[in-house]
């Protein structure tokens, strides 16, 4: 085990909530459990909206009330965009988020009942098992200006790659035979 690892793991206390979150598009499924691996609650379905994630807010602070717990890590594994809105209301209520390999989770899945399918009330458990034993990583997710910047650098991306599959179209219609002669006359009369 690398040290950054043992260092992840001992910031789990016994004060502390392991929220796994399987993150979809419209549906979220989540498990919490204890620093041993116990599992705190049952499974709660959160839709990807303000309700769903208010919800789950209510669910989180049930849960610290009611084991006399007072940290909360949530981890979730990063699906498409999916995570990004739910990943920045945690963010903003203070919570921490952490994030796991895909690859992670479809490995480990076979390591409670010898079964690697998926469904949606075993990955929030292996997620949150995976965030137990630390393998996870910290998100970078920027704020205010940063994060206009990481929107305006994405849709330029998006636009630049637009462009230059219309120059390509441009550039092989007019290589075709036949309308060489026409664009040179048409350039020599501009």
């Amino acid at each position: 085990m690398k040290n950054n690892q043992n260092e992840k793991i001992l910031q789990i206390t016994d004060k502390t909530i392991i929220v796994g979150v399987d993150v979809a598009s419209d549906t979220h499924h989540a498990r919490a459990l204890d620093f041993r691996g116990i599992e705190l609650g049952k499974l709660i379905k959160i839709t990807n909206d303000v309700q769903g994630f208010l919800r789950f807010k209510v669910w989180v602070n049930e849960l610290k009330l009611k084991h006399n717990k007072n940290v909360v890590l949530i981890g979730m594994e990063p699906t498409g965009h999916y995570w990004l809105n739910f990943a920045q209301y945690l963010k903003d209520l203070g919570m921490k988020i952490v994030l796991v390999n895909p690859f992670h989770v479809k490995r480990s899945k076979e390591l409670d009942d010898n079964n690697p399918t998926k469904n949606d009330r075993k990955d929030p458990k292996t997620i949150a098992m995976l965030v137990k034993d630390g393998r996870y990583l910290v998100p970078y997710i920027p704020e205010g200006i940063y994060s206009e910047l990481r929107t305006s650098m994405e849709a330029r991306w998006h636009i630049m790659k637009l462009l230059n599959g219309i120059r390509n179209s441009c550039t092989g219609g007019l290589s075709a035979p036949g309308w060489a002669a026409h664009y040179e006359a048409a350039q020599r009369n501009t």
